[in-house]
């Protein structure tokens, strides 16, 4: 374990290199946080929806503070797949895909703090209705802030999935940009599920890709009520462990065919 926590603090250290690379990021993140907040004002005007406008202002600016969390790939692991490097690292007395795992955490998570806590404390500045709403209870923050760090684990966990695959096709831009599409979409970073039709709600939110962000947000704004947070976290927790053990074995089943060319 001690090894693991080691690898997770190097990558940490080195995410915290990459300042300039932080700072564009939250100011893109900030203005397209801007114009979605825009464009469903301009909705509401002329169709009110049932969930209030400030709840939709604070999910969006909630899934745009925490976007690198979900978009965010190991490019040192994808060049090692591409060039036989990763044979060098077969020689450390660590399993792979926890090895992995462990950068992937340290890279999301660092760089979703780098850059979700000024995005925060500016959408909390701006005028109610535009941006960052208060959480509609303690216990909802506290179940929130749990329920990110679950999506957390599971994003990893479909991230390493997405790299065993990478492995086989030498690849990773099929398969990358269709894990993508459908984490952006279906976990309410394009449109808020809050704002999708019910029926189509209890398919979507049964999905791994809601765990990411929706669950939590929804629990920050009240949309979800306190006593729902076990649940919530539960499902969470049964997708984590599900997609860990169907990364863990592809890994598995990488390495035993593993091939590589060269001298």
């Amino acid at each position: 374990m001690r090894a693991y926590l080691s690898v997770f603090g190097m990558r940490n250290r080195m995410e915290l290199q990459y300042r300039g690379a932080m700072l564009g990021g939250i100011l893109c993140q900030m203005f397209f946080g801007i114009v979605l907040v825009a464009l469903y004002r301009a909705l509401y005007a002329s169709r009110p929806q049932p969930v209030p406008i400030e709840h939709i202002a604070t999910y969006v600016w909630l899934q745009q503070a925490f976007f690198r969390m979900i978009v965010a790939s190991d490019p040192d692991l994808l060049d090692k797949i591409r060039n036989g490097n990763i044979s060098y690292d077969l020689c450390r007395p660590l399993d792979m895909y926890w090895f992995y795992y462990a950068r992937i955490a340290a890279q999301k998570l660092t760089g979703s703090l780098m850059r979700g806590i000024p995005m925060m404390i500016f959408a909390a500045i701006l005028p109610r209705g535009w941006g960052l709403a208060p959480p509609d209870s303690l216990q909802g923050l506290i179940f929130g802030i749990f329920g990110l760090l679950f999506g957390l684990l599971c994003v990893c966990a479909l991230e390493n999935i997405t790299m065993a695959f990478t492995m086989r096709t030498l690849d990773p831009r099929g398969i990358q940009a269709l894990l993508n599409l459908l984490m952006v979409t279906l976990s309410g970073n394009i449109l808020p599920l809050t704002l999708f039709p019910d029926s189509w709600q209890k398919v979507i939110t049964a999905l791994p890709y809601a765990q990411l962000l929706d669950g939590p947000i929804r629990l920050y704004t009240g949309d979800h009520a306190v006593s729902d947070a076990p649940r919530i976290i539960l499902v969470q927790a049964s997708w984590t462990v599900v997609l860990i053990f169907a990364g863990y074995n592809l890994w598995r089943a990488d390495q035993k065919r593993m091939i590589v060319q060269g001298g």
